[in-house]
């Protein structure tokens, strides 16, 4: 599970590309909006991924990630992020452009696992997310926080994900 990972004493400073730019799944998750300004990450693209309603980014020339960087996280919140994003994604250090203030910084951001995957095509739109995705996807993720708050709970955000959207398909087969 991406909790393994060991995160750098807080604050954090977070690009965020995907539902990650909702207001509305960030606070499910931290319970708070931290502040964010609107940035670009250089020389990545964001994919549309087949089987799944949110993005995926990797590296590639002379291509562009709109996003913004949320700021100011803990420790804590950080692993949230982390068992959120789950074995699909490795947290990475980036160098990002602030809109506002043209200003480079270094923040995190989580990264496509699977270079080499597939199931990568397109391109991902946030506005498209908002109007077809974002309800279902709210309450999936209300459901993994209660999820992890489980004192056992092994149940990754992937298997959370796939039992959510997948539920349907499967009961239609019996």
């Amino acid at each position: 599970m991406a909790a393994a990972m060991s995160p750098a004493v807080g604050p954090h400073n977070v690009f965020v590309y995907g539902s990650l730019m909702a207001d509305e799944v960030v606070h499910v998750l931290l319970t708070r909006v931290p502040p964010s300004s609107p940035a670009l990450l250089p020389n990545f693209h964001r994919f549309s991924v087949k089987g799944r309603v949110y993005p995926a980014i990797l590296p590639v020339e002379n291509k562009t990630v709109s996003g913004k960087v949320i700021k100011g996280l803990s420790d804590d919140e950080l692993v949230i992020l982390d068992n959120f994003e789950d074995v699909e994604y490795v947290r990475t250090s980036v160098e990002i452009s602030l809109l506002d203030t043209s200003e480079k910084m270094v923040a995190e951001t989580y990264i496509w696992s699977n270079a080499d995957d597939p199931d990568l095509y397109g391109e991902w739109d946030f506005e498209e997310w908002q109007r077809l995705h974002m309800k279902d996807f709210l309450a999936m993720t209300k459901g993994f926080m209660d999820v992890l708050g489980e004192p056992d709970s092994t149940q990754t955000r992937v298997e959370t994900y796939e039992s959510f959207y997948y539920k349907e398909d499967s009961s239609s087969d019996v």
